[in-house]
């Protein structure tokens, strides 16, 4: 049998860090394939006046799975200063690669697990009835709709004059904004389509009928955003009357917000829009322990990208050695083993990391709840390729 090709995507910052460590445990476990190394981030946008280049574009169509680090984005006025002169006033505009991915290959499903791993000092604790300190279980999978909505890239400064004049077809455009100049309008669009957002809630459902969750949550707002919110919604409610034993829901996400440290043990799987997808995984992934243990899925109908939730981290990218958790993008990378039915080896990786943070004999600066500097190695953290090598050990 042939290698699987694999498109790695290291991007800025610890990306490329944290992307190293996982292709080790990927040979650990006896994961063989070709890694093709695609450019991507910051240093392209500067140097080319493209963050996201064709020629990464072709590898992905190419080989359909890749594994991608982090990316650096900045505003648009930054972006345009940090520029090469030479490319300045030639019409560039500074976009996220990681956005633009998503778009390009509509990988309209995000997958963002949110689980508890026993004996991580970082879990989420609450007091409960007595004053007795409990640690509810975390259990959660966030499927975000990936390609619309408020990330869906359509917005103006200054529209032009036929998206104004349309705008200003709408009542309460015209009452609540028609009194402010038009150059100084700004707008971005939150555009939902029943496509998308039928496969987001089908494949919410499918998941958790395949791994026994009992109950499915949408978390929009539509009690306010009627339009968009309320599409989810109606389509959430026809489609659980075909899932017998599935309880659905649906919150407010600034209600959600606040339950989520309330009751986080009674939520299975939750869906929502790009925005509110975003906001609400990230405040269950506090409760796991933050974005050191964040993974995730882009998935579409041919290509898939599987990454940490976490950032480039500029300030830890010169450190030697480095000190950043690398186990967010180890489980991402579990994600991917599952995807390409290496399920095995992937439940192999998962194992071995649980030991290793429930054994907490090596942690990490961030587990050991230490501002991230180089000095913390000194005050017994772990750097990143001695967790990477507890996790080896432990498979």
């Amino acid at each position: 049998m042939s290698k699987r090709t694999i498109v790695t995507m290291p991007g800025d910052g610890i990306g490329k860090v944290v992307l190293d460590e996982t292709l080790r445990v990927l040979d650990a476990v006896g994961f063989e394939a070709e890694y093709v190394h695609a450019d991507i981030g910051w240093k392209f946008w500067c140097n080319e006046g493209n963050p996201l280049p064709q020629r990464t574009l072709e590898l992905l169509e190419e080989h359909k799975i890749a594994l991608f680090g982090a990316i650096t984005s900045k505003p648009k006025s930054e972006a345009a200063k940090e520029l090469d002169p030479a490319l300045a006033d030639k019409g560039y505009v500074y976009y996220s690669p990681i956005v633009g991915l998503r778009q390009h290959f509509k990988l309209d499903l995000c997958i963002r697990p949110c689980r508890t791993l026993k004996g991580n000092p970082l879990n989420f604790i609450r007091r409960g009835k007595g004053g007795v300190i409990e640690e509810p279980e975390v259990d959660v999978v966030v499927f975000r709709q990936n390609t619309e909505g408020l990330y869906g890239g359509v917005e103006w400064t200054d529209p032009p004059k036929q998206v104004y004049d349309a705008l200003m077809t709408h009542p309460k455009f015209a009452k609540n904004f028609g009194w402010s100049p038009k150059d100084e309008v700004a707008i971005s669009t939150r555009i939902f389509t029943k496509k998308y957002s039928e496969r987001i809630c089908r494949a919410a459902f499918d998941y958790a009928e395949k791994f026994g969750y009992k109950k499915v949550t949408l978390c929009e707002k539509p009690n306010v955003i009627r339009e968009t919110s309320g599409m989810m919604l109606a389509i959430c409610r026809e489609m659980e009357k075909e899932y017998d034993g599935i309880q659905f829901n649906f919150t407010n996400i600034d209600a959600q917000m606040m339950w989520l440290t309330k009751n986080p043990e009674t939520y299975g799987i939750l869906i929502a829009g790009n925005m509110f997808g975003d906001i609400v995984s990230d405040g269950f992934a506090g409760l796991i322990g933050g974005l050191g243990f964040a993974c995730s899925a882009n998935i579409g109908e041919e290509v898939a990208i599987f990454e940490p939730t976490h950032g480039s981290a500029p300030k830890y990218e010169n450190l030697n050695p480095s000190i950043v958790n690398p186990i967010a993008m180890v489980m991402s990378a579990c994600m991917m083993l599952d995807h390409i039915n290496e399920a095995e080896k992937a439940a192999k990786i998962r194992k071995a990391v649980a030991k290793v943070v429930e054994d907490g004999k090596i942690q990490a600066y961030d587990m050991m709840k230490l501002r991230g500097c180089q000095e913390v190695l000194d005050q017994g953290a772990a750097s990143t390729s001695e967790m990477t090598d507890a996790i080896i050990a432990s498979l």
